[in-house]
């Protein structure tokens, strides 16, 4: 944990992270650094963060509950959960449905208030006009504004990153529960689950920790006065973890909320996740929390009864890409205690065999199917001639004449899972080229 988290601060510029791990259902925490450069302020147990986005997973359980309770069915018209009239929440009469909107395929814009003209232009004081104009928006003008919203498609057709269908859920469940939303993630979430530091609004004696951009520039903090089932939750890595542990319960709520609802044969998103695939370790969950100068990755690991949170102090571009590295390869050093060996192809006679095999403990009726993409096929997991025959319940392989390949040249490949799902090689394999990418290697003498 210690070299993976070092190497996070390093790549990332964060001067702080907190990390939470259950496994198996142990728990682990630890935190790292200072949360303002120079002051010494190590974070700690009780230090409350911005968890931003990871707060959609929340009002996702909750709309989750809503189905499982017989009030809402995910064919339903959105729009029977709104008090008011709105013609213009379809596309050629058809219209937003609850499965839409949880899939982020609702065809609404990103966000009300519009901050379009604010983030057409790369300004450093952008993440400044964005907290001014969440802090001055009101309900009532949300639900104004959303009266003069378009949709430029077919709802349930395109993927489209809403924040906007969070609000306008939060509202559905205030229309559906007649009680605020806000009051019923605390009764109906938060204090089941005791996480008694996670909350919409710290008190006066609390503080929230500070967080930066990459030029070590006080960022705001978000606030708004809308539902704040979009990303206004704060909480502590405790309580983060105590999140983790329920996502790797086996509630039917749990289920429900993970559940790939347009049985998709690649990725879903459950109820409001970033993305739910299938990897080398089964399925896999995340939902990244990006606040204008905290960052949170939440990740679950259901088949092998694993979790990982991460926040760091920073918000720049690259910090989604650290955090998600640093996890994978967590989660990799956390798994595979095999001894080292050459790993994805053996030579047979004068063909190459590609070979992957699934973990047996794992679910591989998930598996659509395996390819191999490397640079000897324009990294194209989508070509024919690499697909993988399933050999048995959990192992996959394709022969192809070593003739396919140039001798003496070193070839890279990865193994992808259902088209999308790139695999990096375990850690125990000897054949890489230990890039950044870390792909696997072979080549033909």
């Amino acid at each position: 944990m210690d070299l993976n988290v070092q190497n996070l601060l390093r790549n990332s510029g964060a001067t702080s992270a907190s990390i939470g791990v259950v496994k198996n259902g142990k728990l682990y925490i630890k935190h790292y650094g200072e949360i303002d450069k120079g002051k010494g302020n190590k974070p700690n147990n009780e230090t409350y963060y911005e968890i931003a986005s990871v707060t959609k997973i929340i009002t996702g359980t909750l709309l989750a509950n809503a189905v499982l309770e017989g009030k809402v069915k995910l064919n339903d018209d959105i729009r029977v959960y709104l008090k008011d009239s709105y013609p213009n929440l379809q596309y050629n009469e058809i219209p937003i449905r609850i499965k839409d909107l949880i899939s982020f395929e609702s065809a609404l814009p990103r966000s009300l208030p519009d901050e379009t003209s604010i983030w057409n232009v790369k300004r450093d004081e952008n993440v400044f006009l964005s907290a001014k104009i969440n802090k001055e928006y009101s309900r009532q003008s949300f639900l104004s504004d959303l009266k003069r919203v378009k949709l430029d498609t077919i709802p349930g057709t395109k993927y489209n990153y809403s924040n906007l269908s969070l609000e306008l859920t939060g509202y559905m469940l205030e229309n559906i529960y007649h009680k605020d939303f806000q009051q019923l993630t605390k009764e109906n979430f938060l204090y089941p689950l005791a996480m008694n530091h996670t909350k919409f609004d710290l008190d006066k004696n609390e503080v929230l920790a500070n967080g930066y951009n990459e030029k070590n520039v006080l960022m705001p903090h978000f606030e708004n006065n809308l539902w704040g089932a979009t990303g206004k939750l704060k909480s502590t890595m405790d309580d983060l973890t105590k999140l983790l542990q329920y996502e790797l319960s086996d509630s039917k709520l749990v289920t429900e909320s993970q559940r790939n609802v347009n049985q998709s044969n690649t990725h879903w998103f459950g109820y409001f996740w970033d993305r739910w695939e299938i990897t080398d370790k089964g399925k896999f969950g995340y939902k990244h929390g990006g606040a204008y100068g905290t960052q949170t990755l939440f990740t679950v690991f259901p088949e092998i009864n694993l979790g990982i949170c991460i926040v760091v102090n920073i918000g720049a571009e690259n910090t989604f890409y650290n955090l998600q590295s640093t996890v994978l390869n967590l989660a990799e050093d956390l798994t595979n205690q095999n001894t080292q060996n050459i790993y994805g192809y053996r030579f047979k006679g004068n063909n190459v065999v590609f070979s992957y095999i699934h973990d047996k403990k794992l679910d591989s009726k998930l598996i659509s199917s395996i390819s191999v993409a490397g640079n000897f096929n324009d990294w194209n997991p989508d070509n024919p001639k690499y697909q993988l025959v399933r050999k048995s319940k959990n192992k996959f392989e394709i022969t192809l004449p070593k003739t396919d390949f140039e001798k003496g040249k070193t070839y890279l490949f990865k193994f992808v899972i259902n088209k999308e799902s790139w695999l990096s090689p375990p850690k125990n394999s000897i054949n890489t080229d230990k890039a950044e990418d870390n792909h696997l290697t072979f080549k033909i003498d």
